[in-house]
């Protein structure tokens, strides 16, 4: 089963642009590397250079909301243009001619939607964990699948994410890690 997790992202750059003979644009940074989020549930995260590389080459959408009624590029068409630079992961949407796209670039244009976000999933063993300080970490290194890109209206972090089971089972596999190091210990003060 792949797991879908989506980074709702406020205050990154997010703008819009008319262009004489082409379709308005929205553009901003989707995320940005090596910058810690906000607590996502017990756990903090950081997106590693490189980690999106691998996945640009799917058929990404530009969404409003992460809402599949509500879709506004698609990278298949050319609608949708995404790379990685030096800062993260950039994306430029040409807005349809329908009344979403008309709505999207007034709400961006005039502050009202300011949020970003992405969802992806992870390729095994694309990410890893530690502690900086008493602060829990995840790393992302390698992403699978890019999902879709887009503005959002609420940027937040739901305690129910499917991040907050990510935590869980790293946890667990921590647990685990203990119990047998302690059961070996103890093997050896028998032997």
């Amino acid at each position: 089963m792949t797991v879908v997790e989506r980074r709702i992202i406020e205050g990154l750059e997010l703008r819009c642009e008319l262009r004489e003979g082409k379709p308005p644009m929205v553009a901003g940074y989707a995320a940005l590397f090596n910058s810690l989020s906000v607590d996502l549930g017990g756990f903090k995260e950081r997106i590693a250079p490189g980690a999106f590389r691998a996945a640009l080459g799917g058929d990404v959408v530009g969404l409003l909301n992460h809402d599949a009624n509500l879709v506004l590029s698609r990278q298949s068409n050319g609608t949708l243009r995404l790379q990685e630079d030096e800062r993260g992961l950039p994306f430029e949407m040409d807005m349809p001619d329908t009344q979403a796209g008309r709505d999207t670039f007034a709400l961006v244009k005039r502050g009202d939607v300011k949020g970003t976000s992405f969802a992806f999933s992870l390729e095994k063993g694309g990410a890893s964990w530690h502690r900086e300080g008493e602060q829990l970490v995840r790393t992302i290194t390698k992403v699978a699948s890019l999902r879709d890109v887009g503005p959002v209206t609420f940027p937040a972090y739901p305690e129910t994410s499917v991040a907050t089971r990510s935590l869980k089972e790293w946890l667990a596999e921590e647990e685990a890690a203990a119990a047998r190091r302690r059961r070996r210990e103890r093997l050896a003060d028998l032997g």
